[in-house]
């Protein structure tokens, strides 16, 4: 199965991501679970590009559903070429995909995933609206 990216979205961070032996389950291949912490790790790493910090006395990202579909297995050793993109930036949220590609096998997507992110003012328990930088860099 090809999967592709909607034109509509925007590419925003890549990363390469090292597939440890750890990250693997009993069939030799990378855990599920481990998708999902590698979506994460990419979202973060552009967090900190941006200059967007977690700051519990402030504000910041939040996800508020996350998804990942499997297409082909990943195995150690190697690396994951992470590609994250953003699109649809409403008042207060925009949505975050995550693809994985081997390092050694660009352009072939073994597993795909996303999330929604909401922006949070953190001592108030509520979404805010987006910040104009924000907005702009995932419009």
């Amino acid at each position: 199965m090809k999967y592709e990216i909607p034109q509509q979205k925007k590419l925003v961070h890549e990363m390469l991501i090292p597939i440890r032996w750890g990250d693997m389950d009993a069939m030799k291949h990378l855990n599920n679970g481990s998708y999902f912490r590698y979506l994460e790790t990419c979202r973060i790493d552009w967090m900190y590009s941006t200059g967007c910090l977690p700051d519990a006395s402030g504000e910041g990202m939040v996800i508020v559903n996350a998804f990942c579909n499997f297409y082909m297995q990943l195995e150690y050793p190697g690396d994951v070429l992470m590609k994250l993109y953003v699109s649809d930036p409403g008042r207060t949220t925009f949505e975050s995909w995550g693809t994985m590609e081997r390092a050694e096998a660009p352009g072939v997507i073994h597993a795909a995933g996303g999330a929604t992110i909401i922006w949070v003012d953190f001592p108030k328990q509520k979404s805010k609206d987006l910040p104009d930088w924000l907005r702009q860099i995932v419009s």
